[in-house]
């Protein structure tokens, strides 16, 4: 990678075997072929090097595979350290896994020497995957978020980090009051508005039993004053949907705490990561506000044990993007991801139809899987393919 990194700024080509999926039922594979790049961006992808292109550096790499970077849309990278637990298995209770595992641990990073080997061990884990952008929460310490920033931008990835936001339903070392969430939250937008390296703020309400209406509408009118974009969880269990119902009777459906304070609006991209419970209110939300799915099979599968719809999804024209959710998640890794959305969708499939229709199965394909690691979780940034205009994110296999 690092000679790939001496050519960014000046025209360069890889020589590989391209595999990309421009359109998201079919691979597009182009044996022998050149990648080139112009400025950072993808200028073409062709069988023969052009010839205004003859004079640029050729970086030959025979017959292996040359592939877009994934985009890990949702992972906790302040959770990487116990990734693999999935859920307390010696206490039934979902909720009980935040008070054992991802509260205690996230609020080692108060720790600044301790978020700094944390997270400088989460980038270096990063680069045995296929990732080159992500979306990743960090803590609600703007300190230790600011040193993910860092870290992620130095090891060369891009993306967007949020510091957490939440004023309730927390534990102490992670509960801020309202005014100190979004006070740190300013301060911590105006140090990094900018960027840092490549990677960006993303405002970031865990979710919404964790943050009181007034949290969410001071966050939104940070969205829209500093056009950021926003994350965060939604629908992803049927007992988080009842604690929603019990702390705001008047919603209709889990989506409208976010729509009504503007974290869904047309100002700011949102990416919500599971629905898998989404009402049919809640998805005409969904694609109305344009807003894209973070899609994370396994992590879906051990904490409620149940698949997301997300050909239905697909179908309904909503954009989707893959993600690890480590520490729920097992694994950075977004070959194995794509493999478990796979998996989950003929899980989906099944406990909806019988087995004696599998001829008339509808799932996602090899193809289907590789556009949502790629070009799927990529629109945030237009990534994840070859076609020109592209960022050039190339991984060598």
């Amino acid at each position: 990678m690092s000679q790939v990194e001496h050519r960014a700024e000046r025209s360069f080509a890889i020589k590989g075997t391209l595999v990309f999926t421009a359109q998201r039922d079919q691979f597009t594979i182009m044996e022998n072929a050149y990648l080139v790049c112009e400025g950072k961006k993808v200028a073409g992808a062709y069988d023969t090097l052009p010839d205004q292109y003859r004079q640029i550096d050729v970086l030959d790499m025979g017959g292996k595979f040359v592939i877009p970077g994934t985009c890990d849309i949702h992972v906790h990278a302040s959770q990487a350290s116990f990734q693999g637990i999935g859920q307390n298995i010696e206490n039934g209770q979902w909720n009980t896994w935040f008070d054992r595992y991802a509260f205690p641990d996230e609020s080692r990073f108060n720790d600044i020497a301790y978020a700094e080997q944390a997270y400088t061990r989460f980038a270096e884990s990063l680069l045995a995957t296929p990732t080159t952008r992500l979306c990743a929460y960090a803590t609600t310490s703007r300190e230790a978020t600011e040193i993910l920033m860092k870290v992620l931008a130095k090891y060369g990835f891009a993306g967007y980090v949020g510091k957490v936001n939440m004023d309730r339903n927390s534990s102490p070392g992670l509960l801020e009051t309202t005014r100190e969430t979004i006070a740190q939250t300013r301060l911590w937008l105006e140090e990094t508005k900018n960027g840092i390296g490549a990677i960006y703020p993303i405002l970031t309400p865990r979710y919404f039993p964790s943050c009181t209406e007034s949290c969410l509408q001071q966050l939104g009118q940070l969205a829209e004053e500093y056009h950021v974009p926003v994350q965060s969880h939604l629908s992803e269990g049927l007992d988080e949907i009842d604690w929603v119902r019990e702390l705001a009777p008047d919603l209709d459906y889990y989506a409208q705490a976010y729509d009504r304070a503007g974290l869904l609006g047309s100002q700011t991209q949102a990416v919500m990561a599971h629905c898998v419970f989404s009402s049919p209110e809640e998805v005409e939300t969904l694609k109305k506000r344009n807003v894209l799915v973070a899609h994370c099979p396994q992590s879906n599968m051990n904490s409620c044990g149940c698949a997301a719809p997300i050909m239905d999804y697909l179908d309904a024209g909503i954009k989707v993007g893959l993600g690890t959710d480590v520490g729920g998640g097992n694994t950075l890794n977004m070959f194995r991801t794509m493999f478990e959305a796979i998996l989950a969708s003929k899980v989906f499939w099944a406990s909806k139809n019988s087995a004696r229709n599998m001829d008339q199965r509808k799932v996602l394909s090899l193809p289907n899987a590789f556009y949502l690691a790629t070009k799927g979780g990529g629109v945030l940034w237009k990534s994840g393919s070859f076609e020109p205009g592209y960022c050039f994110d190339a991984v060598i296999l």
